[in-house]
């Protein structure tokens, strides 16, 4: 775990950082720095000192600029969901409940980062590489039509039928709901990171030019980011209730699936059932938005929408008018919901332990498996009815 845990300090600085641009870069012995001689066997053929002398240049050109985009991001702070950006980030809490973070999917992704050195982090923060494909996404892929997923398309069929499948499922408004994917690709598009850093971070045309000038030689500087493509920077998977946002218009009720956690779930065997059940999940959302349940910014309030999204999941996947997925399946997608569980008590993100996650699914499988009247669905307000009462059970765990 020392790559995610070195990450979470990256992520700490770049804050520091974005906001106090005139400060230049030092070389130290600090792992959170970019060092003069500290290089990857992968990315030693590029001078370090070279791509911090141009990282300082570029940070004179962006004092206020790079400030009033943090403003202007935090507009998405409630869009982009933190459970897998939390993953990511590694800044996990220690607590006397009973809880293991680290889980398989845990250790996947930190093995994705085994290999980068600490100025690849460094600059992955500094630039908020993490988080770019997900805003290029919530502002800009605004139609579900000629979307692909997985960085192949090999989970474009799955996803657009289970969507599908759940707009008939859960009784909402679901004809402006729109399923668009995320990729690590638009690291690799001159003209898309323009777009994003405009349209977020508040950039003019001439410092976003620059800024994704830079990114570009960042990519073939360090190998390690796999030309934009590492599932560490689409490792995640969120949605969002429609808001206006100008001067790019309204932007629709949205699930954004990214290509990281797709390939993170079928690289620990998870790959046949994860698509459904993230989507599922992500889909529960929405039907939150539309009762308006949950306006508070808690742990707690956040806690529970998350454990109640994960019924809702499974609740559809195991319903005999949803996926009808059967119990072999059944069991693994408990597993993909423990895997995503967190140990994070005492942030606003935390979205549930993962037995608590685990346990919240198995609920809702039972509620479909047991019920009398296997074709019936239960309306949405029902539902979250007999969720409630069966709610302290379920963080009992």
């Amino acid at each position: 775990m020392r790559r995610l845990k070195l990450l979470a300090s990256i992520v700490v600085l770049s804050s520091v950082l974005i906001t106090s641009c005139k400060k230049e870069v030092t070389s130290s012995s600090s792992s959170t720095t970019p060092l003069q001689g500290a290089t990857s066997k992968k990315s030693d053929q590029f001078s370090a000192a070279s791509l911090k002398d141009k990282f300082t240049k570029l940070q004179a050109l962006l004092p206020t600029a790079y400030k009033n985009g943090l403003v202007a991001k935090t507009k998405f702070s409630s869009k982009l969901d933190p459970q897998y950006r939390d993953i990511v980030r590694g800044m996990l809490r220690v607590t006397a409940t009973p809880c293991d973070p680290n889980t398989t999917l845990v250790k996947w992704l930190d093995n994705q980062l085994s290999d980068w050195s600490n100025d690849a982090f460094y600059y992955a923060g500094a630039l908020d590489l993490y988080d770019v494909p997900a805003y290029y996404a919530l502002v800009f892929e605004n139609s579900s039509a000629n979307q692909s997923f997985g960085e192949n398309g090999e989970y474009t069929h799955t996803l657009t039928k289970t969507f599908k499948d759940l707009k008939r499922f859960w009784n909402i408004q679901s004809n402006n709901i729109v399923l668009v994917a995320m990729h690590g690709s638009v690291l690799q598009d001159r003209d898309k990171l323009i777009e994003t850093y405009e349209a977020v971070y508040g950039l003019d045309a001439a410092n976003a030019t620059a800024v994704a000038d830079f990114i570009l030689e960042l990519l073939k500087a360090f190998p390690e980011y796999d030309n934009g493509t590492n599932p560490i920077f689409t490792f995640n998977a969120f949605s969002s209730g429609g808001f206006n946002y100008p001067p790019y218009g309204v932007i629709p009720p949205k699930i954004i699936m990214g290509d990281g956690v797709l390939e993170g779930y079928t690289a620990i065997g998870y790959g046949d059932v994860a698509p459904q059940a993230v989507i599922a999940h992500e889909y529960g959302h929405q039907v939150q938005f539309q009762l308006n349940i949950f306006e508070e910014n808690t742990p707690e309030s956040t806690r529970q929408a998350e454990l109640m999204a994960d019924a809702f999941s499974a609740y559809y996947l195991s319903h005999a008018r949803g996926a009808s997925m059967q119990w072999k399946r059944v069991k693994q997608f408990l597993k993909v919901f423990y895997n995503i569980g967190d140990c994070q008590f005492d942030l606003v993100g935390h979205h549930g332990t993962p037995l608590q996650r685990m346990a919240s699914a198995e609920w809702a499988y039972h509620l479909a498996n047991d019920a009398q009247k296997q074709g019936h669905i239960l309306p949405a307000q029902t539902f979250v009815r007999l969720f409630y009462a069966a709610y302290p059970s379920i963080i009992a765990q």
